[in-house]
């Protein structure tokens, strides 16, 4: 038995170790085709959840089947996906850049990846269901043992989760990567076919008893009840409790999403904080799963109502902040107790029939598909603004008021406050977005807010784009200020120095990739072309209907819509290079890098686009990252100069502090007098690997205390 254990416990940990491995992996090798934004992650992402629910959905399916043909069909199913595996293009996507990236994507993954991950993701239900036939007790009643595999597979995932920024990423190409997850896939088909191959002896059972894998007979004799009537006399569960199963884990994936969200793009844009949350929420699975008696209901549901009114008063106080470490630890601690309310109370409900356990881990794949699904897609499509959290909590405190229904009143009138309280904290978070904001829209790319406040010193109206809590333009509405650029394209930026000294004094062509508020065109002068690469499409209306810089310039401005680097790559390939005296690389601020631009393979298509001597310059303003040191190392494989250009803050003037590195392939450029006092020479680190498609990781130049 203990053998069995060990195999069965193994299987379940490595499974769910390849499950977290791959999901990074695969979604980061579609980058560089489908273009580097969130919705690429987003969509693998509703990807993957889709897959679990139908793998767990296949297990439901197999386990009441006889055994001998639930081994003939996994048997099969792992062969089928050991060959797709081995036979595909192992994740890589050949083709260019599609007008569909959702429906590409999709096709992408489930003729590469989708069955192998969906045989991963189907093993701990499965493995379960037939470890109970094994261990059943006398009762009928699914033995915690069982449960434990899931809490194991979680853990595999949590280790996992760690490893790949930590120790896969940084270490291992993407081809390195695809070739050692085959390996553990292999050596995972083949201990499920010794699993498999161990449940031959089920087979050889009885017909009554492989229909109800908990049923095997005790006793016929002298009247003895058998081990099926013991099952049988098991109360089923009841459709609330079923609903409590979907219910409970789409609140818990709810509360995940929307705090990843609010805290890697609200709060503070710090590399790797996406995997705190998921962390927790694993943990969460862990302890419930594992030592169930850790979950205490009467604590864990006064510091969950207390934790959800005062976070939720804090939402509607758009005034109200803390210092970030703060705000972050109060925030992962709300996800933790949530999450860990959510799946205790799950547990709890756990079912007393076996019989039924495919069915329990179906529906809390379901609850977190669909909880998933509504913060990352539903919602962005529903409303302008960001709610996400302020629906998280609302949906937690009203499922509270239903799992603790039977406590008494005290408990209903407890969590019935606490939800109509968080009511009427989403209609003030609403009044409050209302009042600040001039225009606020959402899409798959995020949401976007313009807001206008009075400028300092010169008391005019100022407005602002806010992708988030990170601004991509302002401008100051008077008239001696309104053509001057401001934030980070100050006249003595870096980009402004390069406008300014690279042309001699002609009509100039010029590309940026990221529009914002189109601050950049107010640098244009007459003869200039400026070609602006915007992804989002939301951007463009209002950077011209709300902003004037766009609309004052004396170039002629194109806005060209998509993923710039993947139109870059179409003009190429159509014979149409764009000779730009100055490239501006500006679509990526704090943690929001999209890493495809910043490879070799980008530098050699910028170069294609360049004109001789032209300039790239490359905005790498950001608290935890530095960025200077890989585009230095970048500059020297391309053989061209690279210079740092640092400025200062100059908020009377609207000026932010501002990071630019500059390269060029002409000698002259930075002995100019004007640049040698600005144009810093850049020391490389030591060990530094040069980011390619094929390798990045931003954990070497990750600096936790800021710079």
């Amino acid at each position: 038995m203990p053998s069995t254990r060990l195999l069965y416990g193994t299987t379940a940990f490595l499974s769910a170790f390849l499950l977290f491995l791959v999901e990074p992996l695969a979604a980061k090798q579609l980058l560089p085709v489908l273009g580097g934004s969130s919705a690429v992650w987003l969509t693998c992402l509703v990807f993957f959840q889709t897959t679990l629910l139908l793998g767990y959905l296949y297990a439901h399916w197999l386990s009441p089947q006889s055994f001998a043909f639930q081994r003939r069909i996994h048997l099969a199913v792992v062969s089928l996906a050991t060959a797709v595996l081995v036979f595909s293009l192992a994740f890589q996507h050949s083709g260019g850049a599609s007008d569909h990236p959702i429906s590409t994507i999709f096709w992408t993954l489930s003729r590469t990846i989708g069955l192998p991950f969906l045989l991963l993701a189907s093993t701990s239900p499965l493995l379960q269901t037939w470890l109970s036939q094994r261990e059943a007790d006398e009762s009928g009643r699914p033995a915690p043992v069982w449960f434990r595999l899931f809490a194991l597979s979680n853990t595999g995932s949590l280790l996992a989760l760690f490893a790949y920024p930590t120790i896969v990423e940084p270490y291992l190409s993407l081809r390195h990567q695809r070739f050692l997850w085959t390996i553990g896939f292999l050596l995972f088909a083949l201990l499920a076919y010794l699993i498999t191959s161990h449940n031959k002896d089920l087979s050889s059972r009885p017909e009554t008893a492989q229909r109800d894998p908990l049923q095997s007979v005790i006793s016929t004799e002298g009247g003895v009840a058998t081990e099926v009537e013991k099952s049988a006399s098991l109360p089923p569960s009841s459709n609330t409790t079923r609903w409590l199963w979907f219910l409970l884990p789409m609140a818990a994936a709810m509360q995940l999403s929307a705090v990843t969200a609010h805290l890697t793009v609200d709060i503070a844009a710090i590399p790797l904080l996406w995997i705190l949350p998921l962390a927790v929420y694993l943990i969460t699975f862990i302890l419930a799963f594992d030592r169930p008696a850790l979950y205490r209901r009467p604590l864990i549901v006064r510091v969950l109502v207390v934790m959800l009114a005062s976070l939720g008063y804090a939402l509607s106080k758009t005034d109200f902040s803390l210092p970030i470490t703060l705000t972050i630890l109060f925030f992962l601690v709300e996800c933790f107790v949530a999450c860990l309310f959510c799946h205790g109370e799950t547990y709890a409900r756990r079912p007393q029939r076996s019989s039924e356990v495919t069915l329990f881990y179906l529906f809390i794949a379901a609850g977190g598909a669909t909880g998933t699904f509504l913060v990352g897609i539903a919602f962005p499509l529903l409303f302008s603004a960001n709610y996400d959290l302020a629906l998280a909590f609302f949906t937690t405190a009203l499922l509270a008021v239903a799992a603790t229904w039977r406590d008494g009143w005290t408990q209903r009138m407890l969590w019935a406050t606490a939800s109509i309280l968080l009511f009427v904290l989403a209609l003030a978070l609403h009044r409050a977005y209302g009042r600040q904001s001039l225009v606020q829209v959402r899409n798959f790319y995020g949401s976007l807010r313009v807001t206008q406040t009075d400028a300092p010193v010169v008391h005019t109206p100022m407005r602002t784009l806010l992708h988030g809590a990170i601004q991509h333009g302002t401008q100051i509405f008077n008239p001696g200020y309104s053509h001057i650029p401001t934030t980070y394209y100050a006249p003595d930026s870096g980009i402004g120095l390069a406008l300014r000294f690279c042309c001699n004094a002609r009509p100039k062509n010029i590309g940026v990739i990221g529009l914002g508020a189109g601050t950049l065109a107010a640098y244009g002068q007459r003869g200039d072309h400026i070609r602006f690469y915007e992804i989002n499409p939301n951007v463009e209306p209002i950077a011209r209907n709300l902003f004037t810089y766009i609309r004052d310039t004396f170039a002629s401005v194109t806005v060209v819509p998509g993923d710039a680097r993947t139109s870059l790559a179409t003009e190429l390939a159509s014979g149409s290079p764009q000779r730009f005296d100055v490239l501006a690389v500006d679509a990526f601020s704090g943690d929001a890098i999209p890493l495809h631009l910043l490879t070799r393979e980008a530098l050699q298509l910028y170069l294609s686009h360049l004109a001789p001597n032209g300039i790239l310059a490359f905005h790498v303003s950001n608290q935890y990252l530095d960025l200077a040191p890989e585009l230095a190392l970048l500059a020297n494989s391309a053989h061209l100069e690279a210079r740092d250009v640092i400025t200062s803050s100059a908020e009377a003037r609207g000026e932010f502090r501002a990071e630019w590195i500059l390269m060029t392939a002409d000698p002259t450029f930075f002995t100019q007098p004007e640049l040698t006092g600005f144009a810093d020479p850049i020391y490389i680190k030591p060990g530094l690997r040069l980011w390619t498609d094929d390798y990045s990781s931003l954990l070497p130049i990750f600096q936790p205390s800021g710079h």
